[in-house]
């Protein structure tokens, strides 16, 4: 099979190709391809893999190229992997900065942030999936471009259900539960998990048909024991009956987090631009070693995981990050697995975004959600799930409202759009706000120059 990565200068891209090295099994990836506007990135990332095969010691490691032709990345594609930053880790930085200096979240897929994010994304998201539709129309293409959630959406309105959408939350949420449980193999535990990207609940946790996590909920020192219980509290956790996604934090202790934010030193974005501009540079020097480019890669990955989401810690008076809560995901897992199901008809469940169609009541069916499903090689399909409470229901249709404005606005290029997209999230509590909001990020970014 073929695998071409969109975004291929990314980061997180060697997570993917570890990923495949360790998959023998027949009619597993033979060759990946690389797409990226950024030649430094893009050479720079290549390097990275070179070391990784190397390192493995594979003699059937997948072939890798790199170009920045797009029709050429596309062309024979069995799967198209979405990874793309619109804007760079410079424009999340200012997405963060302009938000907090109207003291509202600018993370870069929750709140204010997040909707400036997917208003410049949105359009070149769909674009993408017009180009594949057109140059690989066999291609299953697998969405991580954030905000995943909208993007999953838009580029479903030209794919259909030939995209999905991928996070590594669900799963890393699930496993440190069942973890916890004493599940000795988390795998055969049904999660049952529901919400959008990145706003969804662990409900229920069943093994052999019964539901688990009542036991946990019920032990203090076991809910205090996990980076979800620290963050939230067992009180909160009891009250609820259910275990957020951790990006929950930010809407349950937005007062808190967005005065932890504008106190910091430096925002994610800010952090991560610098952080990543170092290590670019490190890896894209022409004459090194072999090897060098894969450790400076994995030296600055850890770095980056031990820092995730520290100002929600220094709110919730939970310290450094153990070692327990370091390990993620595993999106590239997720990705793997989605791909296997996909290709080998190999029957799988797996947490994905995926349309709605009638599994959420308070959602129309083109809704994309995030939820169990069962693959095979029709695709995802979303399996049934008990209503939300009322509480879920508020938030899931408020942010998923908010989401369809920053549709709108992409189609239309309306500016009254992209401020109703803002106004109508929950953590934006002013129309006023919404209207200087649009006015900063459309003077900051020309990806919104299209809103008029």
């Amino acid at each position: 099979m073929r695998l071409t990565i969109l975004g291929g200068g990314g980061f997180r891209v060697p997570l993917v190709y570890g990923a495949l090295l360790g998959d023998h099994a027949e009619g597993r990836v033979s060759r990946v391809t690389l797409y990226d506007e950024d030649p430094v990135r893009l050479a720079a990332m290549a390097r990275v893999l070179a070391d990784q095969a190397a390192a493995s010691g594979a003699a059937d490691a997948p072939e890798v190229t790199a170009t920045r032709d797009l029709d050429e990345a596309l062309r024979g594609a069995d799967f198209v992997f979405s990874a793309i930053r619109v804007g760079g880790l410079e424009g999340r930085a200012a997405d963060e900065r302009i938000a907090l200096a109207e003291g509202v979240l600018g993370q870069e897929t929750v709140g204010a942030g997040g909707i400036a994010y997917g208003l410049r994304t949105v359009p070149v998201a769909r674009e993408l999936a017009r180009r594949i539709a057109r140059t690989a129309p066999e291609a299953w293409v697998i969405n991580f471009t954030n905000p995943a959630g909208v993007v999953t959406e838009a580029m479903s309105q030209e794919l259909g259900g030939r995209v999905i959408g991928i996070c590594d939350s669900p799963v890393g949420l699930g496993r440190r539960i069942a973890r916890l449980l004493g599940v000795a193999r988390p795998a055969e535990a049904w999660i049952d998990y529901v919400g959008l990207n990145h706003l969804g609940w662990v409900r229920g946790l069943y093994v052999g048909g019964r539901d688990e996590l009542p036991r946990l909920l019920a032990d203090e020192r076991a809910l205090e024991s996990f980076e979800e219980g620290r963050l939230f509290g067992a009180d909160w956790l009891r009250s609820l009956g259910a275990i957020p996604n951790e990006y929950l934090h930010y809407y349950y202790f937005n007062r808190e987090t967005v005065r932890a934010y504008q106190e910091a030193k430096q925002t994610r974005g800010a952090f991560l631009r610098d952080q990543q501009r170092g290590f670019y540079a490190e890896a894209g020097r022409p004459e090194q070693p072999a090897g060098a480019a894969l450790a400076a890669w994995d030296r600055t990955r850890a770095e980056r995981e031990a820092t995730y989401m520290s100002e929600n810690r220094e709110v919730a008076g939970v310290g450094e990050r153990e070692e327990s809560d370091l390990e993620s995901g595993g999106y590239e897992k997720v990705a793997l697995a989605l791909m296997r199901a996909i290709a080998r008809d190999e029957r799988s469940t797996l947490i994905l975004n995926v349309r709605n169609g009638s599994t959420l009541s308070v959602l129309d069916a083109e809704a994309v959600i995030e939820v169990p499903c069962l693959v095979d090689a029709n695709g995802a399909h979303p399996v049934s799930v008990a209503p939300l409470p009322l509480h879920a229901v508020g938030l899931v249709t408020s942010v998923k409202a908010a989401e369809r404005a920053v549709l709108a606005a992409a189609t239309s290029g309306s500016r009254a759009d992209a401020v109703k997209a803002f106004a109508l999230h929950p953590l934006v509590d002013s129309v006023s706000v919404a209207r200087r909001l649009l006015d900063g990020y459309a003077a900051e970014h020309p990806g919104l120059a299209y809103l008029r």
